[in-house]
């Protein structure tokens, strides 16, 4: 398979960044997005030309570190799968198609197709985090969670944090990841103490960064976890509580 590629190149977070064209003409249906810049990088090492930077570490759709913008879609065209799962199967030989890095206004282009996704870490070191007693562990059933509501919580943390739900937004808003992780620590006793206090630090955080809900859904399409986009009520839902609870947290 061959394929044309526009790719993104940054030499760093102050250069105005170009797209250069490479050509790579022993591409399989099977490689994925990144095996594809693997090969392109090993050619333009071989011509003794400076490799495309990208983000990448376990390739299982786990880490979150691997997105990346192909032909305007976050991650690239196969909806809910991460860039290193998607498979050049979804591209026609001799087609012509774009990567960039993820575009968003809380994502500084740090070099080619790597973004500073701190904007998110801030985040979660505001108030993505409980309180446990320390020392020994607990019994198995010392706190008592329903099966469905234990569910819940499973799917709403299964956000892997890549960043593509803000990418996706035409506002750049963070409420998809910002409201799993609210979602997900709500609906635990273990995260009851400190609720109020987080969704108050973590709305506050939010708002330094990314935009308003814009309720187009692209968020949830791009999600590689499938966060379903009713997590996005839980950044009302949460902030609304923590201000008529306020004395009480």
């Amino acid at each position: 398979m061959r394929l044309i590629i526009d790719v993104w190149r940054q030499d760093d977070p102050g250069d105005a960044g170009r797209y250069e064209t490479h050509e790579v003409d022993d591409a399989t249906a099977e490689m994925s997005l990144l095996e594809l810049l693997d090969r392109l990088n090993f050619d333009l090492v071989e011509s003794g030309r400076e490799p495309v930077a990208f983000e990448s570490d376990c390739r299982e759709g786990i880490c979150g570190a691997c997105g990346i913008t192909v032909d305007g879609d976050p991650h690239g065209p196969q909806q809910n799968t991460p860039s290193c799962h998607q498979r050049l199967a979804s591209f026609t030989d001799g087609q012509h198609i774009r990567l960039e890095p993820l575009r968003s206004a809380a994502y500084p282009v740090i070099r080619d197709l790597v973004v500073d996704r701190t904007a998110l870490d801030r985040i979660i070191v505001a108030g993505g985090h409980i309180g446990v007693p320390a020392g020994s562990a607990p019994e198995a059933d010392a706190l008592l969670l329903p099966h469905e509501r234990a569910e819940q919580a499973l799917d709403m943390a299964a956000c892997i944090g890549c960043g593509a739900c803000v990418a996706a937004c035409p506002n750049g808003s963070g409420h998809l990841f910002v409201g799993s992780k609210l979602a997900h620590l709500s609906l635990l006793p273990t995260g009851e103490q400190e609720r109020g206090k987080r969704a108050r630090s973590m709305l506050a955080e939010m708002e330094q960064d990314f935009g308003p809900c814009s309720l187009y859904g692209e968020c949830a399409k791009v999600c590689p976890a499938g966060i379903p986009l009713m997590a996005v009520a839980a950044v009302n839902k949460e902030g609304l509580r923590s201000f008529l609870r306020r004395k009480a947290d």
